[in-house]
């Protein structure tokens, strides 16, 4: 039980990595597998394997090379974002392995497609950004903040599975918050009865 929960919150931090760059977490999940660090669904269990590893790796080189491309990062997140969510859905998952499968897919949806998701948003909104106040010039910066995000939340997920988990959990709780706090307060008439 408590390996479970242990894996539900290295679900989410990894998820939530995705949301940052897709193939990060996806290697490091491979690699934990492969290193016998933790145990797979049996119907995921491809994702331990060696091709697995090269096909990871090789998508995580290209992943990170094509978002410093200044017209192509806006057309990965076209991608991306779908793509994130399904990734984020897929590690948490494969990380618990046994519960049923209907019960460890609507975790994996919730506790691995929202936070990869909403992380993704983020940094969708973020480039977008960049590129209004900077022409595009700015993105180079986004884009490495992005794989240090990646990075770090990877290996913090990793390392410290239960308080990553508990501060994802959190942060995105306040950044859809925010972003609701945001999309409301656009609706509202001001005093004077203009719509804002």
């Amino acid at each position: 039980m408590m390996q479970d929960v242990v894996a539900v919150f290295l679900g989410i931090g990894l998820s939530a990595a995705c949301g940052f760059r897709i193939f990060v977490p996806l290697l490091a999940a491979s690699v934990l597998a492969l290193t016998g660090q933790v145990r797979l669904a049996e119907n995921l269990a491809w994702m331990g394997t060696y091709p697995a590893l090269v096909a990871f790796a090789t998508a995580t080189a290209l992943e990170i090379g094509a978002y410093y491309i200044a017209w192509l990062d806006h057309a990965l997140d076209a991608i991306a974002t779908p793509a994130a969510v399904i990734a984020g859905t897929l590690i948490t998952g494969a990380l618990i392995p046994d519960l049923a499968p209907w019960l460890r897919w609507t975790l994996a949806v919730i506790a691995g497609g929202l936070p990869a998701s909403v992380v993704q948003g983020a940094t969708v909104l973020l480039r977008g950004k960049s590129t209004l106040l900077s022409g595009g010039m700015g993105n180079f910066l986004v884009a490495t903040g992005e794989l240090l995000g990646a990075v770090l939340t990877s290996a913090l997920a990793v390392l410290l599975p239960v308080v990553t988990g508990v501060l994802v959990v959190a942060a995105v709780l306040v950044l859809l918050l925010l972003f609701r706090r945001k999309v409301f307060s656009r609706s509202r008439p001001d005093p004077a009865g203009r719509v804002s």
